[in-house]
């Protein structure tokens, strides 16, 4: 058999053309729709930017009026919503209920649009909107707590707290998880926005796109970095028990959980921002200790890696999981987090790929037998 070149997951492959996202992992630069994420971050809320994300442009202020007052009105669920919620098995993932509740949701759709394969995604907005709410709730519920009916007057970032917390977040946390939705909210060709795009090329609905979307995040391998940092800084426990601590990982050969990108070659521009959202919310709440360890942990290792030649840096991941644990989110509604975030380029790229539609259908390498001939069973040994 001939010799037949393949890229093993799809690695290097240009599958489609897109004008949402546009990394620069040489130089650590992430831009959305050209504009960079310092930028977003820095003068734009999370509705803005989903508005930039779903139309294309930023919005003017008669724009974002119309869009914020759809988009805030969209975020209280329905009763048989919060009963689903309340009754899915206490033991399962929240990324198991997640998934299944954006199905659910698209029953709830007026008239039913979400039926047509061409439905405008940006019509109901459930699907940004309504993720927030069902994290938050889900958290309450098994916390043996009410439902909070969201408020309009808030940030989508804030309201995200409110609604998980029963009270307002304090100004600079209310910025801070609205702008950490805002990093998070898109990333190119990554496994489920890619995920995203296959499902909608078949012509599915944008709910069934975005289901399958977390379905995706929800693996190991893309969703849940930041959890297991958090893992590793409670391993380490204190400040001084670092350097030994390090050393003894290196000699084990363990992974350093948040250090490196397989598409920056420099430090993840996103996880910048992240830093210094952890030093100053640390500073808040005295508690400076997450900080510490992280970035003894990140001069170490990138030290270590320098001398052998392979500059490693943090990713984003690296400093988010001890931010959202000082806004009081538990670990294992990181991935959650993650997902309320990524809906909006989720959605923006179930409607790029619909703009110029073509059904993903590559092909196997196949290298099994050739040809075998059926044995009767009762000859079969």
């Amino acid at each position: 058999m001939a010799s037949v070149e393949y890229a093993k997951g799809l690695e290097g492959v240009i599958a489609a053309e897109s004008s949402i996202c546009r990394i620069d992992g040489e130089n650590g630069k992430l831009y959305y729709m050209g504009y960079p994420i310092r930028q977003l971050v820095e003068q734009c809320s999370f509705e803005e930017v989903t508005y930039l994300l779903l139309y294309g442009e930023l919005p003017t202020i008669e724009q974002l009026t119309i869009f914020q007052r759809k988009m805030r009105h969209s975020r209280p669920i329905s009763a048989p919503i919060q009963a689903m919620i309340r009754d899915f098995p206490r033991d399962s993932h929240p990324m198991e209920l997640l998934q299944a509740v954006v199905s659910y949701l698209s029953g709830y759709v007026e008239h039913k649009i979400q039926h047509d394969a061409y439905c405008n995604c940006r019509i109901t907005l459930h699907q940004v909107s309504q993720l927030a709410t069902v994290v938050a709730t889900l958290h309450r519920f098994r916390s043996g707590k009410d439902y909070v009916e969201p408020r309009e007057d808030l940030s989508h970032g804030a309201n995200f707290l409110y609604m998980l917390h029963g009270r307002e977040p304090s100004e600079l946390e209310g910025t801070i998880m609205d702008d950490c939705l805002t990093l998070h909210a898109e990333h190119s060709f990554n496994a489920s926005t890619f995920t995203a795009r296959v499902v909608a090329s078949t012509l599915s609905t944008c709910y069934c796109s975005i289901s399958a979307a977390i379905g995706a995040l929800y693996g190991s391998l893309h969703g849940g970095a930041n959890e297991k940092v958090m893992d590793m800084v409670d391993e380490v426990g204190e400040l001084s028990r670092v350097d030994a601590w390090l050393s003894a990982a290196l000699d084990q050969k363990r992974k350093i959980m948040g250090m490196g990108h397989r598409v920056y070659k420099a430090k993840d521009p996103r996880a910048i921002v992240v830093e210094g959202y952890l030093e100053r919310l640390g500073a808040e709440k005295g508690e400076t200790r997450y900080y510490e360890i992280l970035k003894r942990i990140e001069t170490l290792f990138r030290e270590r890696m320098e001398e052998k030649g392979k500059p490693i840096y943090p990713n984003v991941d690296f400093f988010s999981g001890a931010v959202y644990r000082l806004l009081g989110i538990p670990s294992s509604l990181f991935t959650p987090v993650f997902a309320i975030a990524r809906a909006p380029g989720w959605l923006a790229h179930v409607l790029e790929q619909r703009s110029d539609n073509r059904i993903f259908r590559p092909k196997a390498l196949y290298v099994g037998h050739q040809q075998r001939e059926v044995v009767p069973i009762e000859q079969r040994s």
